[in-house]
């Protein structure tokens, strides 16, 4: 596959059918900001060249999220996310970002009821905390992302639509999305 073609991360679309998005082995793609050393102090050998520069025109990426990894308190994927879709926003690049829930990692996306009570924060205290990512989630939904859960993960663990974030829908299975 060459470097300009529209697939990214083994995951592509046929038509923009849902029924054809075709799953391949997933490779992890990390994109950051890079300081280019344009200081005027900077010295050629202390700059970062980009040996493999990539232009897109199209991406459609998907997101297994099934795990929780934190750093600190934050989950890892969020700050990710936004990345991405950041930059795929300023490089004008069209497609689309998913993000699939499941296993452990599902209760990110409750209401702040169903949270707690997931979470066993003692109910009829005045302090409650509540789902503590949903303004990170409305955030990159704003931004386009669709956040999906799992309906095999919410079955499991009986919760319903109304426990949910606003916005998020419910697929029928992350194994076969």
């Amino acid at each position: 596959m060459g470097r300009d073609e529209t697939k990214l991360g083994g995951v592509s679309r046929v038509d923009g059918d849902r029924s054809q998005f075709c799953w391949q082995p997933v490779f992890f793609i990390s994109f950051g900001l890079t300081y280019s050393g344009t200081r005027a102090d900077a010295e050629p050998d202390q700059a970062l060249h980009i040996d493999i520069p990539v232009k897109l025109e199209k991406a459609n990426v998907a997101f297994d999220i099934g795990h929780l990894v934190l750093n600190g308190d934050m989950p890892f994927f969020l700050g990710d996310m936004d990345l991405l879709v950041s930059d795929l926003k300023r490089w004008n690049v069209n497609g689309e970002v998913i993000a699939v829930f499941h296993g452990d990692a599902a209760y990110l996306v409750l209401n702040d009821e169903a949270y707690d009570a997931n979470r066993h924060v003692q109910t009829g205290h005045p302090v409650q905390t509540g789902n503590p990512y949903r303004k990170l989630l409305a955030a990159l939904m704003e931004q386009g992302v669709e956040i999906e859960l799992c309906g095999a993960t919410a079955t499991e663990n009986h919760w319903i639509n109304k426990d949910l974030l606003p916005g998020v829908k419910v697929n029928i299975n992350a194994m076969v999305e």
